[in-house]
């Protein structure tokens, strides 16, 4: 028989907005204990203890627009995040400090969160929507300088970018970006070459979320149907369907991959945390707390104490965090 879902392991109360994004950061000073940084429609970024359960910091750098993208950057003391002000924002967070330290205005109108990338000590990319509707920019940081401009061939329609993804394969060959845009398809770019590879028509909606598993060479992506797609990147890396599994309720915002591989999540419209085996892609468990849309899930990446930690964000202004043990 199938256990029964847990319970959450505690809530988060107290961004007073509903949830957009979350991001685990596992690093010192205390290494048993992740740091968990939200995103809110408020415009606010917290910073939340998950040993005293309270946030230790609040960042107000977005003008009180939704920050729906927040990332660390080797460390949890340089922050970046994104909202709806077209600015993503650089913080350094170090002895205390809770500035902005640069930023980048990306001229975008859409809810696309950007993708980073280390390439190498203190090199970053970051792909993000740009001001043209169709087009994907990607910079280096720290210095801003332009990569490359990623644009569809004329007459493509492919609507804007929904979500994005760089990776590179381990031993660092040449960064891919991966993308979801607006028309359903999936499409994977060269950014050496600044051209299409492959493209897929996985959705007959606009992609919401996409995450991918290099060392498998597949990857998964969601939509407002009732319908996961699961595909996978041939040695031409040629993207190619899967598998799909249908789901009972419409309405995926976030999907996410555990860094170990073993299991994924998946942020459900219909308040639901959707958790399954990523080898076979059995359905696992259906985590029921949330009172409104998930918005946003997150896994910690830290391997000890035994527990791995799933949290959740959601337009009723609570983070639900769930114990994920290892044997899962």
């Amino acid at each position: 028989m199938a256990l029964p879902p847990p319970d959450p392991e505690f809530i988060l109360r107290g961004t007073g907005a509903a949830v957009h994004t979350l991001h685990f950061s596992c690093g010192s000073p205390d290494p048993d204990v992740p740091t968990l940084f939200s995103g809110s429609e408020n415009g606010l970024v917290h910073a939340w203890n998950l040993r005293t359960r309270r946030v230790d910091t609040a960042l107000d750098g977005h003008g009180r627009k939704p920050v729906y993208s927040v990332e660390t950057m080797g460390g949890k003391d340089r922050l970046l995040s994104q909202g709806r002000d077209q600015r993503i924002c650089l913080w350094d967070l170090a002895e205390g400090r809770t500035s902005v330290v640069d930023s980048v205005f990306t001229e975008n109108v859409g809810f696309c969160r950007c993708s980073l990338l280390q390439v190498a000590q203190g090199r970053w990319l970051m792909a993000m929507a740009a001001k043209a509707l169709e087009e994907v920019q990607v910079l280096e940081l720290p210095s801003k300088t332009s990569v490359c401009t990623l644009q569809p061939e004329v007459g493509a329609k492919l609507g804007m970018p929904m979500c994005l993804k760089l990776w590179q394969l381990n031993g660092g060959s040449q960064p891919l970006l991966l993308a979801g845009y607006e028309d359903g398809s999936v499409i994977l770019w060269s950014l050496s070459m600044g051209r299409v590879l492959s493209q897929l028509v996985c959705h007959q909606e606009p992609v919401m979320s996409l995450d991918f598993d290099s060392e498998k060479a597949k990857g998964i992506s969601g939509s407002s149907e009732k319908v996961l797609s699961i595909w996978s990147l041939n040695e031409q890396q040629n993207l190619q369907v899967y598998k799909t599994h249908r789901l009972v309720n419409a309405g995926i915002s976030d999907i996410t991959i555990r860094p170990d591989k073993k299991i994924f999540a998946t942020a459900g419209w219909d308040h639901r945390i959707r958790i399954f085996g990523w080898k076979k892609l059995k359905p696992l468990a259906v985590l029921d707390y949330h009172t409104a849309t998930v918005h946003c899930v997150s896994f910690s990446d830290h391997r000890h104490p035994p527990e791995r930690l799933l949290a959740a964000g959601a337009k009723d202004h609570r983070i639900s965090i769930w114990s994920m043990y290892t044997q899962t």
